[in-house]
């Protein structure tokens, strides 16, 4: 790929500025914005539609390479109080969790370009060592010769004075903290060192002093220093003196540092926790009173057990004195931090639209999406809301490639596309939630700033017989834009961040296809939002499933804590709560908030090989259904469409009454002969038994639905990610087109809902 690129944020207002930050492996590159309609590259639909935007943007740029490091650590910009001449101990508690990685630092103000300064590292050989260099071409290593156990945490010590070397690592096993309990094993990783050398460590070296990396090598201007000897797995309170700490004291280190003399700095990571989670989820604090406090860099997951544990608290708000480590990872991505290569102003006249910035280099193209919101007081009636929590949790995700079981999940062979090998070639662009990092555990962060390959129009994703996230929403938009509706765009991150009142202007809001992901503050806005008479439109499928919340107020990152779902990952034993937040992961569902409560329908049911039509049910032939089938005589609906030939397809929701449909519900349709490539949802199966896929169970369906609300308000639920793909078919006549147009004409009127209260 010659061009790639990615924006500041994901929506602006007319008279906003983009910032657009690019990476160009040729001498120039073009830019211009774009309108996107249609994704859709099928042949048998529309097209792939855009349409170009007069801007003042130069003819050219200047093109220039722009690299990603990934991987977490954290940072202590001023260290200097240590010193050699009267000693230095470096202490803490690890639990690594990769030693395949190599060299890793636990602790080190090591600068690898000159071999200067002090370090705590794993090593090839997966011990413990102690690095000195004097930056003179002196480097001394030190090492304990045993081997560490994954997932065991260990309390880990250096100590340097006067030519004198210890090195320590001591295993910390309980009946709780970690992967074993009772082990032989265990003692055989027990090893003190004690060694001479007579290299003197340089400390005033360029080099900060950092947790989990060291300074690999300098760079220019774009990045900074660039990390080295990343570590995988757990740190828990790293202390640092400017004295030899004897071998007796080691525990009081940890437990009481201030009583042991020359104590430098003290990082008790729990610090941060409050009642409402991490307040600051990128600072470290010093508990020293030398006030050596730090950030990290790239989001390393936090609110994780300690080495602790007890296992008697399951939220670390409630112990946070058991959840003071911090787990970093080797491919943790929080911002490629790229450079800005141009300011988009946005035209104060332009529409409210999805639209893209198009980069063109040689024979490559790229699109860097934005949606433009109205400005205020010019609201139209119509507000389609873009899932872009979503978005992010798939963004550039590994799965087809990564996964043996991905052709079992889609019974056929995944087809990739450019974008999914240069994933897996390049694996700098970072992870999604539906991957692990390379330890194993799985990914709980998703970030936005970053090139998003799988958010283009025209990529089609391995897990769909066509479009998947946002280029399935294309064909929502694409429809109202050919159908000549009027309506603006916003991002669902706009309403997490604005409140319901942002929504009070519109008639009807419109979903997309698959709003999987969502905050409290999202769905208490659609919720106030319905309340006060709002009419929904919820255009897909397992929607509002994940807990999910962002680190700030920018929205930059997304954290989701995964179990007792469909889902590709579990969380750790404690570990469930989110750690921007302190609220419980996991599903909605499991919250009390199931999907059905608010929208009549929910998660039920997947499969992604072919797609079924619906079937008139007799609600759907009542009088209250009448305005809805209007113009339509047909008892099957959407046996024709872009995703799998069918409008009910990939994932299927479905009423239960139990998990709070309305009793007013109207059931009007429902999918029905799926293939036994669909089963029902893990949440739903209690024991493994036959019967739970398509062929056999009546629970593999899609439940198109309505009911009344207070004030005149209404929600309709088409239940189906694959519905969208059939909006276009035979150029916009077909039912399932009609079908939308009465219901949006109907939700977008003035004067309630049909058969609400004042109808």
């Amino acid at each position: 790929m010659k061009i790639i690129g990615y924006a500041d944020r994901f929506s602006a207002f007319p008279g906003d500025a983009l910032d657009v930050l690019v990476s160009c492996d040729a001498e120039s590159y073009r830019a211009d914005v774009v309108q996107l309609i249609h994704g859709d590259t099928n042949p048998d639909g529309p097209g792939f539609k855009i349409r170009e935007i007069e801007t003042d943007l130069p003819d050219s740029y200047e093109g220039r390479v722009q690299r990603i490091y990934t991987g977490s650590f954290a940072v202590v910009e001023r260290a200097d109080d240590l010193r050699s001449e009267d000693g230095i101990t470096f202490v803490a508690m690890v639990c690594p969790t990769r030693l395949a990685s190599g060299v890793q630092a636990i602790m080190s103000k090591w600068h690898q370009p000159t071999e200067s300064g002090f370090g705590l590292y794993i090593n090839e050989e997966r011990c413990i060592e102690l690095r000195l260099g004097d930056g003179d071409g002196g480097v001394s290593r030190h090492s304990t010769d045993k081997p560490l156990l994954e997932g065991i945490w260990y309390l880990v010590a250096g100590a340097y004075r006067n030519g004198k070397v210890e090195v320590t690592q001591l295993p910390y096993v309980t009946r709780t903290n970690g992967r074993f309990a009772i082990a032989s094993s265990f003692d055989s990783t027990t090893a003190r060192a004690e060694d001479t050398t007579s290299v003197v460590p340089r400390l005033h070296n360029e080099a900060p002093l950092q947790f989990a990396a060291h300074v690999g090598k300098d760079t220019d201007e774009l990045i900074g220093q660039i990390p080295g000897a990343l570590f995988n797995g757990k740190i828990d309170s790293p202390r640092a003196y400017a004295a030899w700490v004897p071998f007796d004291d080691l525990h009081t280190a940890i437990a009481d540092p201030a009583s042991l003399p020359r104590l430098v700095g003290a990082w008790d990571f729990e610090n941060e926790i409050t009642k409402r989670g991490l307040d600051e989820p990128r600072r470290i604090s010093d508990t020293s009173g030398n006030e050596l406090h730090g950030r990290t860099v790239n989001m390393p997951t936090r609110g994780v057990t300690g080495y602790n544990w007890l296992a008697d608290e399951q939220n670390f708000i409630h112990a946070p004195e058991q959840y003071g480590a911090i787990h970093f990872h080797e491919d943790d991505l929080d911002d490629a931090r790229w450079m800005v290569d141009f300011t988009l102003p946005i035209p104060d006249d332009l529409p409210s639209a999805l639209y893209a910035v198009r980069l063109r280099a040689e024979n490559d193209t790229d699109y860097v999406p934005f949606y433009v919101r109205p400005k205020k007081g010019e609201e139209k009636k119509i507000l389609f809301l873009a899932p872009t929590a979503s978005y992010m949790a798939y963004a550039n995700d590994h799965v087809a490639l990564d996964v043996p079981l991905a052709q079992l999940m889609t019974a056929r062979v995944p087809v990739l596309q450019e974008a999914n090998i240069t994933l897996s070639r390049e694996r700098e662009f970072g992870l999604s939630t539906y991957d692990h990092h390379s330890d194993g555990s799985g990914v709980a962060h998703s970030s936005r700033l970053r090139p998003i390959l799988n958010m283009r129009p025209g990529f089609r994703h391995w897990l769909s017989p066509s479009l998947w996230q946002f280029n399935a929403d294309l064909h929502l938009i694409d429809w109202m834009i050919e159908l000549g509706y009027d309506f603006d765009v916003m991002t669902d991150f706009d309403l997490h961040r604005e409140g319901p009142s942002t929504l009070e202007a519109y008639n009807v809001v419109i979903t997309g296809t698959h709003p999987e992901y969502y905050s409290a503050k999202m769905l208490d806005g659609l919720h106030e939002y319905t309340e006060q008479g709002g009419r929904l439109m919820y255009m897909g499928a397992n929607g509002f499933y994940w807990v999910t919340n962002y680190d700030g107020d920018e929205g930059d990152v997304i954290e989701v804590r995964k179990g007792h779902g469909n889902n590709a990952w579990k969380a750790a034993a404690g570990e469930y709560h989110l750690s921007f937040s302190g609220e419980y992961g996991s599903l909605w569902r499991h919250r009390g908030r199931a999907p059905q409560r608010l929208f009549g329908v929910g998660f039920g049911s997947e499969g992604f090989d072919v797609s079924e039509p619906y079937y008139r049910t007799p609600d759907g032939y009542s009088s209250e259904a009448s305005w809805m089938f209007e113009g339509i005589v047909d008892e099957v609906l959407g046996d024709f469409g872009l995703v799998g030939d069918g409008a009910a397809g990939l994932e299927l929701d479905i009423c239960d009454a139990s998990l709070g449909t309305p009793p007013e519900t109207l059931v009007v349709a429902a999918s029905a002969a799926h293939t036994d490539a669909y089963a029902e949802v893990t949440e739903e199966l209690f024991f493994n038994t036959a019967g739970t896929t398509g062929t056999h169970n009546p629970r593999v369906r899609g439940d198109i639905v309505y009911f009344p609300t207070a004030n005149g308000g209404g929600v309709w639920s088409v239940s189906s990610i694959a519905y969208c793909g059939s909006l276009s078919h035979n150029q916009y006549d077909n039912n399932i087109s009609r079908l939308t147009k009465n219901v949006l004409d109907r939700f977008a009127a003035d004067g309630p809902a049909p058969y609400g209260a004042g109808s």
